[in-house]
């Protein structure tokens, strides 16, 4: 029997200062597990309707996925994670041994022309159809590790032919110091920059008709790398494929709004996730359409996506004044005024081929106009 959300709340603490948390070390056994294994993950690419699924569930089961990030992966840092990793004084036991094995896997042929991302799943949720609703709650987040990479490369991020200075890859060495990531400042010793830790995961999708590449997100979720969809919130995603393939992976400990190096603070996760599902029957008019839509307690997220930047925040003020007027019955002249006086809107990212926009609406303003409505749009 899969514990319900409580029962994993209890029985799971965010870790902030961690040792190493090895693949399959320290789970409740009450836990259903997927560890992120050659087998059980995809690197580079997202999963498509041909992909089995590496772990079947039913509706509203929870799920604890060891994610394993990127960098210190990469062939541009030498895929080999221990020599990588060593340069900068971590110890080979203090290297997750299912990076090594994902870097020692043929899973990411050289030359290969897919994504940076180590992906895991496809997850298949029992009973999901095309045109239903797959709901990803978070529900715990842990460390695995104390230390990740910030990196710069190939000309991209934010400023491209200003920053890499030299071409290549420039990797930035961060550790975790207790509620804070470090960053070393080079030619002054013992000063450092340091900023609040933010876990999320990046990517966290449902599979389509075929293969993606796992950089560009889109209606499917995938890359996203929206930093306010951590512990407590839920990405709600339409189903486009029989059983859903949810998949998730890109664990930040930290990203600034942006992204405008090109990565966060990448580092491995172990995420406590519950699945759930609506069937489109039962979808409010106009709902699914707004889909990706991210929640928190506090927020309603939409989600603006589009190459041009301007686009994306047109898309994502269009996507929050559809969830005003078929969520909450607000006409849409009144609720672009009010999105104009009390609601922020920010650039997730800038950095993976197709940019995003946010929208962060208070909960608590819409508490009047919700009346008798259920608080949730999708159920549980």
């Amino acid at each position: 029997m899969t514990p319900d959300s409580a029962t994993v709340a209890a029985m799971t603490t965010t870790q902030r200062a961690p040792g190493p948390l090895q693949p399959g070390e320290a789970l409740d056994p009450r836990a259903r597990y997927l560890p992120t294994t050659p087998e059980t993950a995809s690197w580079g690419w997202l999963p498509g309707a041909e992909d089995r699924p590496v772990l079947t569930i039913d509706p509203g089961d929870t799920v604890v996925v060891d994610t394993v990030s990127h960098e210190g992966v990469l062939e541009d840092q030498g895929r080999d994670p221990v020599a990588f990793f060593g340069g900068h004084g971590v110890a080979a036991a203090d290297v997750l041994g299912d990076a090594v094995a994902i870097a020692a896997s043929g899973l990411r042929p050289a030359g290969s022309e897919g994504g940076p991302h180590v992906v895991t799943g496809p997850i298949a949720v029992r009973g999901a159809e095309p045109g239903d609703v797959v709901t990803v709650e978070v529900l715990d987040l842990q460390l695995r590790a104390g230390y990740g990479v910030i990196s710069n490369r190939h000309g991209k991020g934010a400023l491209p032919g200003e920053l890499p200075v030299v071409p290549g890859t420039v990797s930035v060495f961060a550790t975790v110091d207790g509620d804070e990531g470090v960053i070393g400042v080079p030619g002054r010793p013992g000063r450092s920059l340091r900023f609040p830790l933010r876990p999320f995961l990046g990517l966290v999708g449902v599979a389509t008709p075929g293969r993606l590449h796992s950089t560009p997100p889109g209606r499917h979720g995938g890359n996203l790398d929206v930093s306010v969809l951590g512990v407590g919130s839920r990405l709600h995603l339409r189903v486009q494929v029989p059983g859903a393939g949810v998949h998730v992976g890109d664990p930040h400990y930290a990203m600034g709004d942006g992204e405008v190096a090109l990565t966060a603070f990448e580092a491995p996760l172990r995420a406590t996730l519950r699945i759930t599902s609506t069937r489109a029957a039962d979808l409010r008019p106009g709902i699914a359409e707004l889909l990706p839509l991210g929640e928190t307690p506090q927020l309603w997220v939409p989600i603006g996506l589009d190459e041009d930047l301007g686009e994306a925040m047109r898309d994502c003020v269009r996507r929050a004044l559809g969830l005003m007027q078929h969520g909450f019955d607000v006409d849409r002249a009144t609720s672009l005024a009010y999105l104009s006086a009390a609601v922020d809107f920010s650039v997730s990212q800038v950095v993976d081929v197709v940019a995003g926009v946010h929208a962060a609406i208070r909960k608590a303003d819409l508490r009047e106009v919700t009346g008798d409505r259920p608080a949730a749009l999708f159920g549980g």
